[in-house]
This record gives C-alpha cells, structure tokens and sequence, in this order.
C-alpha cells in the first residue's frame, strides 16, 4: 500500500479520535492527535480531518483556543468548515451568561474570530474565510455581534467605505479594534459586509441609507432607529443554531452587495 493509500485508510480513524477527544473535553489530546498526523502524514491530513468533523463538534474545539491560545486546528482549518461550524458556536455558552453578561460573550466571539481570520498572513486565506463566514444566515449574524460592540465606529466606517471605497482609512472617532475586521470583510465579501450591517440596523434596506445616521453620545439614551443590542443578537444566534440531525445550508437570500470597491 503506498503512503498516499495509507493516509487516506488512516484519516476516518483519527476523525473518531479527534471527535471523541473533543466530546469527552480534551481539547489538548485533540491537538496532540493533530500534531502527531500532521508530523506523519503533513498538513494535509489535519485539513482532511477538518473538513469532515461535525461542525458542532468544531465549533467545541476551536471554542476552546480563542485569543492568543495556539492550535493547527485554527491555522489549518478548511474556511467552509469554519462557517459551518460558526452555526453552532451559539451552543458552546452557558445559558446564564447570555442574560448577565452579553458583551463579555460578544468579546469572546470576536477573540475567536479575530484568532482565525488572521492566524497567518496569508491575505487570500483570510479573505476566503471571511467570504465563507459572511455567505451565512448565521454568519451574518455572528459579525453583526461584534458590530454590536463599536456600532458608532461601524457606522463611521460604513459611511467612509461608501465614500472611499477600495481607499478607506478606517480612521473613527474611537479606537477599535474592530474596525480593521470590519474593513476586512467588507473588502472580501460586499454581500457579506452590508448584511451584517443591516442584522445590526435592520430598519434599513441599504447601507447608503446609514450614511447620515449619528448615534446618541450616551449609550443609555434610545437610538432614533432600531438597533439590535449585544443581548438581542446573541439570543438571536442562539435560535439560529441548527438541529446536529441537520446540517448548516448557505443562505438561498439574494445578494444585495452594491460593487463598493469597484
């Protein structure tokens, strides 16, 4: 049997290894089977593995290394399992903490984002994964949590994306740093970029309508239009995470993407 040949004999039976390790929470084990495979057999065979876990159980795994946390799972993983698995990243927090403390969930998530998107600087990479995430009912969604977080600096940078196009600074009035993936996405995926937008500020049908659109100066005081909150969108999220007897489809909605860096 060549070593191609007993590679891919191999791969089925460290996809159950790795999707017991995660199930019963050894995160750690679970990487130690990735290192060992991709020592073996290369990099190719933990993207493999990747590609066909479930998405839930990836969404437990790459939950466990958000932020600074190292893992070949978060610098190899296939973009369109990524997005997949973002449809049940809502199942991985504890009921509780939705109501109590919605930003430091919304934090969390954009830790996990932010610790995907730019694992390595592979530019094509980066805008591929944001592509996939964005091309999602839920993946919507999951940007528009972190929107959430800066919504005036969103606003701002929507305002210089239409104004500036390919050109934008992303020079706001705050001090984010979410407005570098804001800027991201909106250059890998127009679609994608105006549909978090408008998850967030739903009254609207364009972002080109947002662009006169000014925040109260407190965060206390009601908003002139509706603006989904932290806590609205993650519980919204929450009943977008499919049943794992079905699998997470690509949203069959029309793009409303506007050619903003053409």
């Amino acid at each position: 049997m060549s070593d191609e040949s007993k590679q891919g004999s191999n791969l089925p039976a460290l996809t159950r290894q790795v999707s017991e390790l995660v199930l019963a929470g050894s995160l750690d084990h679970a990487e130690e089977a990735f290192s060992k495979a991709a020592d073996e057999h290369g990099d190719y065979a933990v993207v493999e593995v990747l590609s066909t876990l479930p998405p839930q159980v990836t969404a437990l795994h790459l939950s466990g290394f958000d932020g600074g946390k190292t893992s070949l799972a978060t610098m190899l993983v296939p973009p369109k399992a990524w997005a997949d698995s973002l449809a049940y990243i809502a199942a991985t927090w504890p009921d509780n903490m939705i109501e109590d403390d919605p930003e430091r969930i919304a934090e969390n998530l954009f830790n996990h984002v932010h610790g995907i998107v730019y694992a390595n600087e592979d530019e094509d990479r980066r805008h591929e994964l944001l592509l996939e995430a964005s091309a999602t009912d839920h993946g919507a969604t999951v940007f528009a949590i972190m929107w959430s977080l800066a919504p005036r600096e969103i606003l701002e940078v929507a305002g210089e994306i239409l104004s500036k196009g390919r050109y934008v600074t992303g020079q706001t009035s705050g001090d984010s740093d979410i407005v570098p993936l804001a800027i991201d996405l909106a250059k890998a995926s127009e679609d994608g970029w105006e549909r978090s937008l408008l998850e967030l500020f739903p009254e609207f049908r364009h972002s080109a309508e947002m662009a006169d659109v000014e925040l109260p100066d407190d965060p206390d005081e009601e908003s002139p239009f509706m603006q989904r909150n932290t806590r609205e969108l993650l519980y919204r999220l929450r009943k977008q995470v499919p049943s794992v007897r079905t699998m997470p489809r690509r949203s069959t909605r029309r793009s409303i993407g506007t050619d903003i860096f053409s």
